[in-house]
């Protein structure tokens, strides 16, 4: 376990348990036919759900092209204001492309989940992932969802996890507790995501869950500032998803209140859990050797030091370079050239390590032996100044680009 220090009275420590390791949560993967009994990972249906009304919040895919599930979620915490009693995703099929069969088929889970639970439809949650552009069967959803409902349990984080995954390499999950002078609360999450990723709003899948009281529209706002940096600052491929999701729900259970005191320890712990998930999403990529964390420092505005660092971590030149351990600083420095942002290339510098390569304008060539070295690890880091004497920075990771990636993509149907 490891501790972090939050301001002088707020403690972050790590804990086990996933999403269910705050108070209240319950959650249940089991198999339902919707992938094939051969895959990886044979589960296919999750269920999370809260022993109490929840506030909820969510942040969503802003791909123009939107799975029914999205819809139907943004929808559902409209309608209750932020409140939610249950999570059901599917993995196997996404929904998505799917019409009105596919708008149909999410509103029926929803109803049929919402009558096994005994709540409003619209406190039912729904998520799906998978392959775009086929029919969802509801009865296999309505087959898993009743067998999830008999294996409930507060030891189910681990069944559920792995009932969310596609072509992920390993499961995802997380949890924290939250030690603060009102209290201690916990926030747990899991998520699944190797391919299609650059979310521009959070990742494939993300599910987190906390035990403290905080109404929707606060937490909302810790779960937006914490996916900034955390799955909104990752990249696999530079493609955004039709289902990405990212919801938190929180019951109270902790019986600690956050208000404005307590809000940052809010914020921390959400942020905490989700950069652990986040890590692991880039970490475990599709063909991924290596996790390659892109820091661009000297703009004056942080919006530049990132669209700077997303172009530079989305470069196919810069990812195929570092799969093959070649220290060439040029693409680096044209991926910052073609951003669109301030540079100044005679001021620039490119370190990759702690090795620099390129200073004010020139070349260190002498140090590339010890960069092909370096590149032959698993965790690279590449720090690239602007030159323009700014203050502000960003920080984007992502993966290199291997043969296996075109491999799995070009399977992936088939």
């Amino acid at each position: 376990m490891s501790k972090a220090t939050i301001g002088s009275e707020t403690r972050i420590e790590v804990i086990d348990g996933g999403v269910t390791a705050p108070a209240g949560f319950k959650a249940a993967g089991v198999y339902a036919g919707i992938k094939p009994a051969t895959h990886a990972w044979p589960l296919d249906v999750m269920l999370l759900t809260t022993d109490r009304a929840a506030s909820a919040a969510a942040v969503f895919t802003t791909n123009k092209t939107v799975a029914a599930p999205v819809v139907l979620s943004r929808a559902n915490l409209e309608a209750t204001g932020g409140r939610a009693r249950v999570v059901v995703c599917n993995s196997g099929c996404a929904n998505a492309c799917t019409g009105d069969r596919g708008a149909a088929v999410a509103r029926a889970t929803v109803e049929f989940v919402s009558k096994q639970i005994g709540c409003l439809a619209e406190e039912v949650l729904v998520a799906s992932t998978g392959v775009i552009g086929v029919d969802l069967d509801v009865n296999k959803v309505k087959t898993g969802v009743t067998k999830a409902l008999g294996q409930l349990a507060k030891a189910g984080n681990a069944d559920a996890t792995v009932a969310i995954m596609t072509t992920d390499a390993f499961p995802k999950e997380a949890a924290v507790r939250v030690e603060t002078a009102a209290g201690t609360f916990h926030v747990g999450g899991m998520a699944k995501g190797a391919g299609m990723i650059e979310p521009m709003m959070a990742t494939m899948l993300g599910f987190l869950t906390c035990d403290a009281e905080v109404e929707p529209a606060l937490l909302k706002q810790a779960l937006k500032a914490a996916v900034r940096d955390t799955f909104n600052a990752i990249t696999i491929d530079g493609d955004g998803s039709t289902n990405d999701t990212v919801l938190v729900l929180a019951n109270g259970a902790s019986r600690v209140t956050i208000d404005a005191a307590t809000y940052p320890a809010l914020e921390a712990g959400i942020r905490a859990v989700s950069q652990k998930l986040a890590m692991a999403i880039v970490r475990g990529g599709e063909g991924a050797t290596k996790l390659v964390t892109v820091r661009v420092t000297g703009a004056h505005e942080w919006a530049h030091a990132e669209k700077a660092a997303r172009t530079i971590a989305n470069s196919l030149l810069v990812k195929t370079a570092i799969h093959g351990g070649d220290p060439n600083w040029g693409r680096l420095v044209a991926a910052a050239g073609r951003a669109g942002v301030p540079f100044e290339l005679s001021r620039a510098s490119v370190r990759v390590g702690d090795i620099a390569l390129f200073e004010a304008g020139q070349p260190h060539d002498e140090n590339a032996p010890r960069v092909a070295e370096y590149l032959t690890g698993k965790d690279i880091e590449i720090e690239l100044d602007l030159g323009t004497g700014g203050k502000e920075q960003a920080t984007i990771w992502t993966c290199d680009l291997s043969a296996d990636y075109v491999r799995i993509n070009a399977d992936y149907r088939t």
